[in-house]
């Protein structure tokens, strides 16, 4: 028999995520030097000082298998965010946490909920282990946030094959985000045999004040999963360290169809230093503050109309199909995220960098 019988069907059908080329490649593709890479989300200030000298501690321990349960990670995580150790998944990024869900409580009988326009690897899990993607009507900006998450409409696909709904707050890549009071009246509404993630991957870089902290309504809510990462604001995207917490019950169940070692050991050192580091990540998200308004102010300025973001990337309509002007900045040395993936052809998602990388692309947007 040929592979393509052989496979899943739901396997067969998947289209898989596409990442970014990397920045030496592109270099010899395109025989250009300095590069501006914004295109991935990443902290353009890099790893904390202190991250960056517990993984060289670390590396003389490499022959070693990482700790497989993650005991000083979790045991970090545990203090700062006052939960208990027992509450806490590790996963290699958050994505692997998002996976694990999907394997433990999805399957062909089941359905999951999400929004349009929402995190590319909600679609990717749900569909890899064969349950029913339903999606929701993104936001019209009327009644809720345009290109957001409309609660409501998703309330409405709930059924009883819904097992799970992802949630990202604030969204990839649109930026936007709920409210406190919407968010919580909406999982107050929830049937008991449905669990939410609410994925708070941008978590670190949010200061609106009636932006919710999830983790605070895990005692009144059982079904509940908060997933977040080291890779943005903590700079470790290249070591993949992510965690999910929960009741001590749901942490059980992903932990037993968690692989083993799936976190390695520098990324266990790396972000556990990372939490100490209150400074670093502080100058992070002042930086972040300022890029967000330069660009903000630099597209009002050209009249472009974009989606208003409290993450680390604004989503910017460029007026035609985003393919072609992505292009034309590639050869100008500055890499962004055309987002057609996601419904949005007309968009490009940029990174937000420091101020010469911003200036560099708005340079270049404005020869496009």
């Amino acid at each position: 028999m040929k592979v393509h019988e052989l496979v899943l069907p739901a396997v067969g059908k998947l289209m898989p995520y596409i990442p970014g080329k990397p920045v030496s490649e592109l270099e010899r593709e395109l025989g250009i030097k300095n590069i501006h890479k914004l295109a991935s989300n990443e902290n353009p200030l890099g790893p904390s000082p202190l991250a960056l000298a517990a993984v060289r501690s670390a590396l003389d321990s490499l022959y070693l298998y990482p700790d497989g349960s993650g005991f000083e990670l979790k045991a970090a995580l545990a203090r700062k965010l006052a939960v208990d150790a027992g509450q806490i998944t590790l996963g290699n990024g958050s994505n692997d946490v998002l996976e694990l869900v999907a394997r433990a409580f999805l399957s062909n009988d089941t359905a999951a909920v999400f929004s349009e326009h929402a995190f590319a690897v909600y679609p990717i899990v749900t569909q890899a282990v064969g349950a029913e993607a339903r999606i929701a009507c993104a936001g019209d900006g009327v009644s809720t946030a345009r290109y957001g998450h409309d609660l409501e409409a998703m309330l409405a696909l709930i059924d009883e094959k819904v097992r799970v709904i992802f949630i990202a707050n604030p969204n990839n890549p649109t930026g936007t985000w709920l409210r406190r009071s919407e968010l919580e009246h909406f999982l107050a509404r929830l049937p008991d045999y449905v669990i939410t993630v609410i994925d708070e991957a941008y978590f670190e870089y949010v200061s609106e004040p009636e932006y919710p902290d999830a983790l605070q309504w895990l005692p009144k809510h059982p079904n509940l999963i908060v997933t977040r990462t080291f890779s943005k604001a903590y700079g470790l995207a290249g070591l993949r360290a992510g965690y999910a917490v929960s009741s001590p019950e749901i942490a059980d169940y992903l932990n037993r169809v968690r692989q083993p070692f799936n976190v390695n050991s520098l990324a266990l050192a790396g972000a556990a230093a990372a939490l100490d580091d209150a400074a670093h990540l502080n100058s992070t998200v002042q930086l972040n503050s300022a890029g967000l308004l330069q660009l903000s102010q630099a597209f009002v300025t050209r009249g472009l109309d974009f989606i208003p973001s409290v993450a680390n990337f604004i989503t910017v309509d460029v007026g035609r199909t985003a393919l072609e002007v992505y292009e034309t900045l590639l050869r100008a040395g500055v890499i962004v995220r055309p987002v057609a993936n996601y419904g949005l052809p007309r968009h490009l998602r940029v990174s937000v960098g420091t101020a010469k990388q911003n200036n560099a692309f708005l340079d270049a947007l404005d020869q496009a």
